[in-house]
């Protein structure tokens, strides 16, 4: 129990249709798998959220609906203003079906054919999918790990945002698999040579709420109006089945032709009731839970330090900044991954994500999923314990 939260108290979730536990095999080509893998928690969400959705329920008619009303916008503001100190332009507010839509429509918009999107590595798989899908191109920036984090390479930054080929920065705040949160300085400085190199900033910020410290949203740095900001409450109270989105866009042309695409083009400007629902009912009355959540994974990162040190002292893992997503270095151990890998799914029946899903950068790293019970992180860690000494 966690400020009167149950966190320890596991919850069966197969045959629920569940990505993370019911198509493991998709993945790791064995069902039954104990999975640290697809970024969603075994957290049942909070109790405002799943009564909010018990009395919608009780109104028999699941007909169309709105996202732009001033319920749906003022709960977001209130959001950004007791939780970030953030006051935002509420007429800068869309929607979309899921952040990646929204990421995508966008660079659509800021970029053409050929062109170069930048971003940090290692990243989150599905940038590469999306950005070559559109038929960009895809400009790696790598992070550098120094002094206990991973930081920015700037030279390697501000060159390719120079090169004029190059129209879209899309920044990971806080950063998906490290778990580093920007610090004001770091957010001036990249808007600083956004602007200067005429570089159009989108911030994937889905990951703003489970932080360890102060996160900044990326919102009215510089002197344009050049930025967008995409979010979503499905990461921080663990709804993504409901679906649903949003952005802070403030160029109002960029708005208006976003908001023609989703509605027009594509017809997905009818949200989830659901989604609509749970998002108002986390951010009105979700925040204790949020914080009692922040404070268990926390816990569990902790674990897996204290853990994986104390048996194997070359291994320095850093607790990051913020996520539920444990960022794991064993390249000092010279393993070789794809056997560690194997002897976790056929030996141990762990499913865990290999670093090199994330780029050529997380070769040597396990990206393993802490938004769980203690008790299954540590049958996890017990598990790749017993893997790594195998190659011993």
């Amino acid at each position: 129990m966690t400020q009167n939260f149950d966190f320890d108290t596991p919850i069966n979730r197969t045959g629920t249709y569940c990505t993370q536990w019911d198509y493991v095999q998709d993945r790791f080509g064995k069902a039954g798998l104990l999975p640290f893998t697809i970024s969603d928690m075994d957290f049942a969400a909070p109790e405002p959220v799943i009564n909010v959705l018990k009395q919608r329920l009780e109104h028999p008619v699941l007909g169309y609906s709105r996202w732009n009303h001033d319920d749906f916008k003022s709960a977001i503001r209130y959001w950004y203003r007791t939780r970030f100190e953030c006051e935002i332009d509420t007429q800068q507010l869309v929607y979309g079906p899921s952040v990646i839509y929204i990421v995508s429509k966008l660079i659509e918009q800021w970029s053409q054919p050929g062109q170069g999107v930048v971003f940090h590595t290692p990243a989150y798989d599905a940038f590469d999918k999306m950005i070559e899908g559109q038929g960009r191109t895809c400009v790696r920036s790598q992070l550098i790990r120094q002094q206990g984090r991973f930081d920015i390479d700037w030279s390697d930054l501000e060159t390719k945002l120079a090169d004029v080929n190059n129209t879209v920065l899309l920044l990971c705040s806080p950063h998906n698999p490290t778990g580093r949160v920007w610090c004001q300085s770091e957010l001036e400085q990249m808007a600083v040579l956004c602007e200067k190199y005429r570089v159009k900033v989108i911030s994937d910020e889905i990951h703003m709420d489970v932080c360890f410290k102060r996160h900044i949203p990326y919102v009215g740095f510089g002197n344009t109006q050049d930025w967008a900001v995409v979010t979503s409450a499905s990461k921080s109270f663990n709804i993504p089945a409901l679906n649903g989105a949003y952005a802070l866009i403030a160029d109002s042309q960029t708005r208006e032709r976003y908001l023609h695409k989703l509605k027009e083009v594509d017809g997905l400007s009818s949200p989830s009731i659901m989604g609509v629902l749970a998002t108002m009912a986390a951010y009105q009355h979700g925040e204790a839970w949020l914080n009692a959540l922040n404070n268990y994974v926390l816990a569990n990162h902790k674990y897996v330090k204290e853990t994986l040190q104390s048996t194997f002292s070359d291994v320095i893992y850093l607790v990051p900044d913020a996520t539920y997503l444990a960022w794991i270095d064993l390249s000092v151990l010279n393993l070789d991954m794809v056997m560690l890998n194997q002897a976790l799914i056929e030996q141990f029946n762990v499913a865990i994500m290999s670093g090199d899903v994330y780029g050529d950068s997380g070769k040597g790293y396990l990206r393993l999923n802490l938004g769980c019970p203690k008790s299954k992180v540590e049958q996890g860690i017990s598990a790749l314990i017993q893997a790594i000494k195998l190659q011993r």
